[in-house]
């Protein structure tokens, strides 16, 4: 059996499996989604962003690059924000980054990756603006752990920085940003108290005025 077939048989044993203990779940899955929560998480393949929260299908809308990043030019995932926002009525934004980050490794080195050297300059541009606080920490693990924290709450701002987050909050609508990192040495979420859920936490020069289009709804 190669190992695509193999993956199929995963897949058939797990669709039996969940039917077995609920024959209704693939029916009721299928006929709307409705999650409280996006996760945006690191494309990682030791974080499955369901798993580690305990939640099924249908429960979490996930969106994951490299490094867990939010750019304003990023059309892939400020489209997902914004269905997840104004569709979906998602109530939780949650920013999960991960301990022992690659890509926050390499954003800390100075090798000539390629493509990707693009991407992380966003990451390269945090350290930088934090330098003071990486020069007392000579441990390369210490060093990495913070950069991968200070990297969360940066995205956290990102998000609380667009219109889609802004506007969902001058509609009343219940929206909360969150901070999180993942720890792949033990599988715990660590909070890093970082929560944003009104405009007048964000910084008064990010915030954005009510556009003509968008007016008739206050």
């Amino acid at each position: 059996m190669t190992e695509i077939t193999q993956l199929l048989k995963n897949n058939r044993e797990w669709a039996e499996s969940i039917t077995k203990e609920n024959p209704d779940f693939f029916h009721k899955l299928s006929q709307q989604q409705t999650p409280e929560y996006l996760w945006i998480g690191c494309s990682d393949s030791r974080v499955p962003a369901n798993d580690i929260v305990g939640l099924l299908p249908g429960e979490l809308f996930v969106h994951r690059n490299v490094a867990n990043v939010v750019i304003h030019t990023d059309l892939n995932c400020q489209a997902v924000l914004q269905y997840a926002v104004d569709v979906l009525k998602v109530k939780h934004i949650i920013v999960t980054g991960h301990y022992g980050c690659g890509g926050v490794k390499a954003a800390l080195g100075d090798e000539q990756l390629g493509l990707i050297d693009n991407w992380l300059r966003a990451i390269r541009d945090i350290y930088y603006r934090n330098e003071s606080r990486f020069r007392v920490i000579s441990d390369e693990e210490k060093r990495t752990d913070l950069m991968c924290e200070l990297n969360v709450i940066e995205q956290v701002a990102n998000i609380c920085h667009t219109n889609i987050v802004q506007n969902a909050w001058r509609r009343g609508q219940e929206l909360s940003v969150h901070g999180w990192i993942y720890a792949v040495k033990d599988g715990i979420i660590k909070d890093l108290g970082v929560k944003v859920n009104k405009l007048e936490q964000v910084a008064e020069a990010y915030r954005m005025g009510v556009s003509d289009a968008t007016k008739s709804d206050y």
